[in-house]
């Protein structure tokens, strides 16, 4: 069988400590998460089912520790905001998991950036329409090393942050997620099969705003590290 066109190679997520990579498959990402973020985004943040949205595979841009990635300011946007969030990376496939196995399917974790463009995404939900092209649009998920659960454990706490030039702009927990990763996972599998290689993106806490090109950001979980991301 010949293609028409050669296939991309598969995106490759960095894993921490090690040479192997990570094949990224799918990237779900769970909005309005953070109570506190739900109300700065104009909602109540009652414990309503999870929502997800999903970007590209594409859009995953793999950060080193102690690299600096250079991040070209997007497109048809003049609102481009950071939402610093962890990272589940799947390793075993289901369907309709049970909350009490829902962790048995998580590989390991990661820091990564929802970055969007928050006026295009704005626009898309007052006129009621999918947010794509305020979150779906080229390397706008760039994600760290992923650390196997089996080294790091999993998180129903730790601290999440993010900086903009040296100043703190969010600040909060893994324990004020409105759905932990646990429910996140068991929810999501009604509705899609999870395969290894899906990266679910577990939602940002308050504090999310512009940057603008010669801005350097640096986001971090506790015990995964940080990261460092230039926009130009």
């Amino acid at each position: 069988m010949a293609f028409v066109f050669p296939p991309e190679p598969p995106v490759a997520a960095l894993v921490a400590d090690s040479s192997d990579q990570f094949a990224v498959r799918r990237v779900y990402c769970v909005g309005r998460n953070y109570a506190a973020h739900a109300r700065e985004m104009g909602f109540d943040p009652d414990r309503e089912p999870p929502f997800f949205f999903c970007k590209p595979t594409d859009s995953v841009v793999p950060v080193a520790y102690g690299q600096t990635l250079e991040l070209a300011y997007p497109s048809q946007t003049s609102n481009y905001h950071y939402e610093a969030e962890l990272v589940a990376a799947i390793g075993k496939s289901g369907s309709d998991i049970a909350l009490e196995q829902a962790l048995e399917h998580v590989w390991g974790y990661a820091v990564g950036l929802d970055m969007t463009r928050r006026d295009l995404q704005m626009k898309m939900r007052e006129a009621g329409r999918p947010w794509e092209i305020g979150k779906a649009f080229d390397r706008s998920a760039p994600l760290g090393p992923i650390h196997p659960a089996a080294k790091v454990g999993h998180f129903d706490k730790g601290g999440l942050w993010l900086t903009v030039n040296g100043q703190s702009k969010q600040k909060s927990d893994v324990s004020m997620l409105i759905w932990s990763v646990a429910e996140t996972v068991a929810y999501l599998s009604k509705f899609f099969r999870l395969e290894p290689g899906d990266l679910i993106y577990t939602g940002t806490p308050e504090g999310v705003g512009p940057v603008k090109a010669g801005d350097t950001m640096q986001v971090g979980v506790e015990r995964l590290g940080e990261l460092t991301v230039k926009v130009v």
